[in-house]
């Protein structure tokens, strides 16, 4: 399984789309912006383990302002929001006050409809991304995708009931693998992020869960399989509260 996936933006999609879909029983497809979430849908078509759902990204935020009211429209028949959120980095600081609106009327929208499960970006921005989540109750399931954030801020998010998704790419710093040894058991789902997120100068694939448990069993002290076992239990888990087989 694979939580956060950029599936359309390999540079081969099709053929990865479709050894996705062979592999893995549920892959999430985020996009990035409604009109990717529209060209996406058609390009690629309806594949029942293959989740495609709209988003707009926090860094393309000022470029795609415009396409708010399209986005929350989308929302409507899906289960599932992603990629949404905010970025406080310095180099997208200049778009902050225009992510944040985004991603207030995204999460309002999301009670409004009785509750979405969305895949969040918070880099440098975790605390914001709780303050909005906490204005409005009933939001639905907050999966927090790559956590970079504090010890203190990672605990505000378990206190707050958020998931976590992680790829073996979050492990190629000694923060990362430190980090993770810190993640909840059993609200953690595996993610790749690719085509973005790389190890070794290559990009992580659809199919990386086996790869994740292995670093995630020597962060949490268990056996590989153990480490499996508990991202299964976590992935069905999580499917269920989307309203999902």
């Amino acid at each position: 399984m694979d939580f956060h996936c950029h599936l359309d933006l390999y540079p081969n999609a099709r053929a990865v789309h479709a050894e996705a879909a062979r592999r893995n029983a549920f892959t999430w497809l985020v996009t990035t912006s409604p009109k990717a979430f529209m060209a996406t849908s058609r390009v690629l078509g309806n594949t029942p383990t293959v989740l495609i759902t709209p988003g707009l990204h926090p860094e393309i935020a000022h470029e795609r302002a415009d396409e708010l009211g399209l986005l929350l429209s989308q929302i409507e028949t899906m289960p599932a929001v992603g990629e949404v959120g905010l970025d406080g980095s310095p180099r997208y600081r200049h778009s902050y006050a225009v992510q944040h609106r985004i991603f207030g009327a995204v999460v309002k929208r999301c009670r409004e409809l009785g509750g979405r499960t969305l895949s969040i970006h918070s880099r440098r921005a975790v605390k914001d991304v709780l303050i909005e989540l906490r204005r409005n109750p009933g939001f639905g399931t907050a999966v927090l995708h790559w956590f970079t954030g504090s010890s203190a801020e990672l605990k505000a998010a378990k206190d707050l009931g958020c998931w976590f998704s992680i790829g073996p790419a979050a492990f190629n710093s000694a923060s990362g693998k430190s980090l993770a040894k810190s993640l909840p058991k059993d609200r953690v789902v595996p993610e790749s992020d690719g085509p973005f997120a790389q190890v070794d100068g290559k990009p992580v694939m659809p199919w990386s869960l086996a790869s994740t448990a292995q670093l995630l069993a020597v962060a949490w002290a268990v056996s590989p399989r153990e480490a499996v076992t508990l991202l299964e239990q976590n992935s069905n888990r999580l499917l269920r509260a989307m309203g999902l087989p």
